[in-house]
């Protein structure tokens, strides 16, 4: 049995984890099944796969993993990657929700939290759950959908407005190579306001954390949404992360996507605008180094009219490390005065980075204000010499410009004066 397993793919391992565990998971085998079917056509992606050329996934699931960790962290460890000073905590331990370390009593009017296996039975889980993240359109959804096992359900009711921001904090903590498979659900319900913040840590991690996430947001009519998504795994964890959002009638929807370090992080972010007057708003900073990989892949599909999207991502690469940002904007027969603006800016500090940028307009609606832009440079030489001109040292001058080039990014943070400083103080630690 143990020569077998050595022969056996990555992909064979997976569906025959699946055969064994199914019995044990809590819910929706038939959809499980048909995840697992679809995962099996698609298969893991390598560089000829045209979605995922620019990232070695095969290279980073080789091998065998585990699919959960009994590894526990202590109240201090976790306590260490709060950074919010009022929040609602939701720690999702190893890709499992963790109640004891979790601050979800008393709260607010209109506002509900469950585990995932808790919320099997409630109305709003049942009528959203799944319902977007289509499992044959990538292969990650479908591999989620089979086995997720933890995650939590976050429930707004009509009008709620949760001053208090949600703070969501995966971590990873592994002894042998691991695979995270957690699943989120997230329904905002009609005038409803709340802020999100995702973070993804890895405390104490002693092998390979392979962490795959999915989380659903449904943005009903008149709500406003903001979502924060601040990554910062260390070098033994890769991270997929896929949002997969849909917005209704005159909602407003906000993320921000900050990613800070990890081996090997790839973000997908799919919105679909499926009413009038929709505003989405995507802003994303990625600052890489060493042999970092960061790939992402953002969609804005406008399905009515009368709506606007905007888009701003910037990368900052150096040493060997790679970023990729490929953005698509669907602009759809029926979604006449759309505008769609879509802007990607990099820096390349070393010879060695290398930057790959594919923004994509497809548009079949005839009175529209769509455009897209990317530019890729090294600092301004012009800009270091005043500065030096000035009393500044060289090193001193860089880092001001790229600061300078990274708070364009950081400023689209309002209102959240805590998240704002932290990552103030990671950003300025990566450019000393």
């Amino acid at each position: 049995m143990e020569a077998e397993l050595k022969t056996m793919t990555t992909k064979d391992k997976l569906i025959a984890e699946f055969e064994s565990s199914k019995n044990s998971l809590f819910d929706n085998i038939q959809l499980r099944e048909q995840a697992l079917e679809a995962f099996s056509k698609q298969g893991i992606p390598n560089r000829k796969s045209e979605e995922y050329k620019y990232v070695n996934i095969e290279l980073s699931m080789k091998g065998d993993f585990a699919f959960s960790s009994s590894k526990k962290l202590s109240a201090k460890q976790i306590e260490s990657t709060q950074f919010l000073k009022d929040a609602i905590i939701v720690v999702i331990e190893n890709g499992k929700f963790n109640s004891e370390s979790s601050k979800v009593n008393s709260l607010p009017k209109g506002l509900q939290i469950l585990t995932i296996s808790e919320a099997v039975s409630d109305e709003s889980y049942t009528k959203h759950y799944t319902k977007y993240a289509d499992i044959n359109s990538d292969v990650f959804i479908a591999l989620n959908t089979a086995f997720a096992s933890g995650g939590v359900f976050i429930h707004l009711a009509k009008s709620a407005v949760i001053e208090t921001p949600i703070h969501i904090i995966h971590i990873s903590s592994v002894s042998e190579n691991t695979i995270l498979n957690t699943r989120n659900l997230i329904v905002v319900e009609e005038n409803a306001q709340v802020q999100f913040v995702e973070s993804y840590e890895t405390v104490d991690l002693s092998a390979k954390s392979f962490t795959n996430t999915l989380t659903e947001i449904v943005v009903e009519a008149n709500a406003i949404v903001s979502h924060f998504k601040i990554q910062n795994e260390c070098e033994l964890g890769s991270l997929i992360s896929t949002t997969q959002v849909v917005q209704k009638g005159k909602s407003v929807f906000s993320n921000h996507t900050f990613t800070l370090s990890g081996s090997l992080v790839r973000n997908n972010l799919n919105i679909v605008l499926d009413g009038e007057h929709i505003e989405s708003h995507l802003n994303g900073l990625y600052l890489t180094n060493g042999n970092q990989v960061v790939d992402n892949h953002t969609l804005v599909d406008h399905r009515k009219p009368n709506c606007n999207s905007n888009e701003l991502y910037k990368g900052i690469i150096e040493d060997k490390s790679s970023a990729t940002f490929n953005g698509k904007i669907y602009v759809r027969k029926d979604a006449q005065k759309t505008n769609a603006f879509q802007s990607n800016k990099n820096i390349l500090l070393s010879d060695d980075g290398t930057i790959n940028t594919k923004p994509q307009l497809e548009i079949y609606a005839d009175d529209v204000k769509c455009s897209h832009g990317t530019s890729t440079g090294k600092l301004d030489v012009d800009k270091i010499f005043y500065l030096r001109a000035r009393g500044l040292s060289e090193a001193s001058a860089k880092k001001l410009l790229m600061h300078a080039f990274a708070s364009e990014v950081l400023d689209s943070i309002k209102g959240m004066e805590d998240l704002h400083n932290y990552l103030e103080e990671r950003i300025s630690k990566r450019f000393e």
